[in-house]
């Protein structure tokens, strides 16, 4: 229980996901890849955790679904950089705005044509986080794909941590060294 956990709960609720909790377990059902709502102003406070995959994830369900998403926080989320993920998506065709500063929160999404690329890049010598919000959009896109990494990865236990919950929700994720990952 953290303001990090609260301001993303806060958000897939705004989104639509259903929220229970018995006692101190919490139980969460997902859209399974379907937008229940197609636009939303998400504050996620300070919580890079929560940006990094909404963003990733809420920019290709933007373009695939007809979304219209704003995500923002507190001053110093905006301080926080997000271009690498940004350029990413983009490799996609995703269509993602700055609202302030290039390269940092607040961002607006909008619907968009993908590519129909079959290869996307990611520095992996700025955050896993980016990685890891690819890795979780990759299966909305309906396709197979290979996530590069540009460089050296580091945080590679959270990148393994990402794998491991993919698993165990069904997407099992090829992966070479720490270079690339093909993700079905």
């Amino acid at each position: 229980d953290s303001d990090d956990t609260r301001v993303m709960l806060d958000a897939l609720a705004a989104l639509g996901c259903g929220l229970r909790r018995e006692g101190d377990v919490l139980h969460v059902t997902g859209l399974g890849g379907r937008l229940a709502v197609h636009e939303a102003r998400l504050f996620l406070g300070n919580a890079g955790t929560a940006m990094r995959p909404l963003a990733a994830a809420l920019a290709v369900l933007a373009a695939t679904q007809g979304g219209r998403f704003e995500l923002g926080g507190v001053p110093r989320m905006h301080e926080r950089p997000i271009g690498d993920l940004v350029d990413a998506v983009r490799q996609l065709g995703a269509q993602v705005e700055y609202l302030g500063n290039a390269g940092f929160p607040p961002l607006k999404m909008a619907p968009a044509v993908l590519k129909e690329v079959a290869e996307v890049t990611v520095k992996g010598n700025v955050s896993s986080q980016y990685l890891t919000g690819i890795l979780l959009s990759a299966p909305l896109l309906g396709r197979e794909v290979t996530v590069k990494v540009d460089g050296e990865l580091i945080s590679k236990p959270y990148v393994e941590i990402t794998l491991n919950l993919m698993k165990r929700f069904g997407v099992t994720v090829q992966r070479n060294g720490w270079e690339s990952f093909v993700v079905p």
